[in-house]
């Protein structure tokens, strides 16, 4: 085992159910046997966070397997930390989301509300990369115009009767390939029909979602507000985050860092943006690609090419994800003639 977890970590698929319909986007991406629209819309990546559903699919839904073994990722991050973390943490969750109608409109706690409420050092903070769109894909940010507490809250009763009500506070925008935006806790938001995203986030499944129906999913009230009295999450709501303020707010421009020797990197989600985690995507051709910072993980969101290192090479192909344990910094490597791109996810700013 320990052999195993001084290389390039994979993983066996971990597809999570949640109360919504889609996933046929992964598919077409990654390759996955689960090619249609189900309840199954989202890869938890490298994961060892347990994911909170209505359902029961095992006593560890949501944490992956690491392949070739029956050993969940949790486990093995508590029995080797040496190997795996070094002294540094791993908090954060990567996802594949894609989604075949719209969410409910969300929102995440802060870490302080997280606190308090739920015992928990960790808010949900998260970051989207749309990595593919159906047609008319879009994504809400922010409410369309000033609404209080006390008029989200009757909007919400009204949803058991009127189902898609909720469409009409939410300010709309159309989902482009390459979009990279932040989502901080407070900000009413919910992705639109139509988006494949990478998502990474703090490492909780923490969503309060005051809406009655999802598709013709009947949303439970433990599932709306998880636990918390309704007036208590509502105070979660940033309610002067209105249309393009919101937008604004969200929407990232990916800065350019270097580019030499075949390897060309972007800055996505600086910690200068949140402390929470960081995101990077590298463009290989003709070049190496050093994996030099562990704990990370890594995802191949286009092209092909191989992972080399110390007696080991694997190739790698758009969709394939790995997580580079702390005893492998700088030992392995990433090569491609054709060209390939590779995400890289890392933990908060330590």
């Amino acid at each position: 085992m320990e052999k195993l977890l001084s290389k390039p970590i994979f993983f066996k698929e971990n597809r999570v159910y949640r109360v919504y319909l889609g996933g046929k986007g992964i598919a077409l991406f990654n390759g996955s046997k689960m090619s249609e629209d189900d309840f199954f819309p989202e890869e938890w990546i490298a994961s060892k966070v347990k994911a909170i559903n209505p359902k029961y699919f095992g006593e560890r839904d949501g944490v992956s397997v690491v392949e070739g073994t029956n050993s969940f990722f949790d486990d093995l991050l508590e029995k080797y930390p040496h190997l795996l973390l070094g002294d540094r943490k791993y908090d954060c969750l990567v996802k594949y989301l894609d989604s075949a109608i719209r969410l409910p409109m969300q929102v995440h706690p802060t870490k302080e509300f997280a606190k308090k409420h739920f015992n928990s050092e960790y808010g949900k903070t998260e970051a989207w990369l749309v990595l593919a769109t159906r047609p008319n894909a879009c994504i809400y940010f922010g409410f369309e115009k000033e609404i209080s507490k006390e008029e989200l809250s009757k909007l919400e009763d009204q949803s058991e009767e009127e189902r898609n009500i909720m469409s009409s506070i939410l300010h709309k925008v159309e989902a482009k390939v390459g979009d990279v935006f932040i989502i901080n806790a407070g900000l009413i938001h919910a992705i639109g029909a139509g988006c494949t995203i990478l998502e990474v986030q703090e490492p909780t499944d923490f969503t309060i979602q005051p809406e009655r129906w999802c598709g013709d999913y009947h949303i439970s009230y433990q599932e709306e507000y998880i636990g918390l009295d309704k007036d208590t999450a509502l105070d979660c709501f940033d309610y002067s985050l209105i249309g393009e303020k919101a937008v604004m707010q969200s929407a990232v421009k990916p800065k350019v860092v270097y580019e030499k020797d075949g390897v060309k990197k972007e800055e996505l989600i600086g910690y200068d943006i949140t402390p929470c985690f960081g995101e990077n995507r590298y463009t290989v051709k003709g070049g190496k690609l050093v994996l030099n910072y562990a704990p990370s993980v890594w995802i191949c969101t286009s092209g092909k090419g191989v992972i080399k290192g110390e007696d080991y090479q694997r190739e790698i192909n758009k969709g394939d994800y790995f997580f580079l344990p702390y005893v492998a910094e700088g030992k392995f490597f990433v090569e491609s003639e054709e060209g390939i791109e590779m995400i890289e996810c890392l933990p908060s700013k330590q």
